[in-house]
């Protein structure tokens, strides 16, 4: 009795070291995003860089050429924005591939570019039973390029996109989303390709993670360069998309709800829904619901250990 009793702690001892073990285990991941394009981008690369869940193996650039504040540079003014970004929190160890200024031209032809090729790059370093998170905050076209150049990566990655609309009650969506505009072409090629392992944060289940301007002063002010660099950001960026709230009291951080998802998966509901009528019907994995004030402090508690 003594030694099947001693038998079973040992297993429940050894159940609960290897569940340890995989929750510690960091997420490997690169993050492709527009930065230059609104404000919420460089809140969120702030919270992923240094986050002790992640192994954050580069920050790449994206296009974002149908904004009406677009010049015929995006790429290089997110470019910008990420080195910016990485000079104040003293952090060169962080790749920052240069990625395309221009999205797919067709779904057999990939806009070639240092983003892309590091993808497949850091791709191919997987280890056996690992797979390369690739976290797209604003156009597809990198990683779209990055598969259609070396589609041997597709059992290496997962995908995890911010954009469009969905309606989870009808399976129903609505592309005419900015992200989604920016590479129809692209978002269309992700959604089609065959086993490709793609989670969709929605900017349906997004929008509902805002920050107020009061709470950003309270923990950014006269916190340094960084921290005055995010309110500048906020401050002087022209909201072009609406007249309400012109004193922008308020502002929808659609980029940080996917990185505290990743981060957090037990405060957000993810659900597997067929994907478009017009595109291969297959499953893919959209979220549907998300802790919003779980997320809020979590963020505010890692600035915090950020600036110190």
């Amino acid at each position: 009795m003594k030694k099947k009793l001693g038998l079973i702690i040992t297993l429940v001892l050894f159940t609960i070291g290897c569940s340890n073990q995989k929750q510690s285990k960091k997420l490997p991941l690169i993050i492709d995003a527009d930065t230059a394009n609104e404000v919420d981008d460089l809140f969120a690369l702030v919270r992923a860089v240094g986050a002790p869940e992640f192994d954050l193996l580069g920050i790449s650039s994206a296009q974002f050429h149908i904004s009406p504040l677009a010049t015929d540079s995006t790429v290089k003014e997110s470019q910008k924005i990420n080195e910016d970004i990485m000079r104040l929190l003293k952090r060169k160890d962080i790749p920052l591939p240069l990625g395309s200024n221009d999205p797919l031209i067709s779904d057999k032809t990939p806009q070639a570019s240092e983003a892309a090729y590091f993808i497949i790059e850091k791709a191919h370093e997987m280890g056996k039973d690992e797979k390369l998170n690739l976290v797209i905050l604003g156009s597809c076209t990198n990683v779209a390029s990055a598969i259609l150049l070396d589609s041997t990566i597709v059992p290496k990655i997962r995908v995890h996109y911010l954009g469009f609309w969905h309606n989870p009650k009808s399976n129903t969506y609505d592309k005419k989303e900015f992200n989604s505009g920016n590479d129809t072409l692209a978002v269309n090629y992700l959604l089609d390709y065959p086993k490709l392992d793609l989670s969709v944060m929605t900017a349906t289940t997004s929008q509902h993670l805002v920050f107020e301007k009061k709470k950003v002063d309270k923990e950014l002010k006269t916190k340094g360069a960084l921290a005055e660099y995010l309110i500048n950001r906020w401050e002087t960026y022209n909201r072009w998309w609406t007249t309400e709230d012109p004193l922008k009291e308020k502002w929808i951080m659609w980029d940080v709800a996917i990185i505290e998802a990743l981060a957090h998966p037990e405060w957000a509901t993810k659900e597997e829904f067929l994907t478009p009528k017009e595109n291969r019907q297959r499953n893919i994995k959209i979220y549907t619901d998300i802790d919003t004030e779980k997320m809020q402090a979590d963020y505010w508690a890692h600035i915090e250990a950020q600036l110190k």
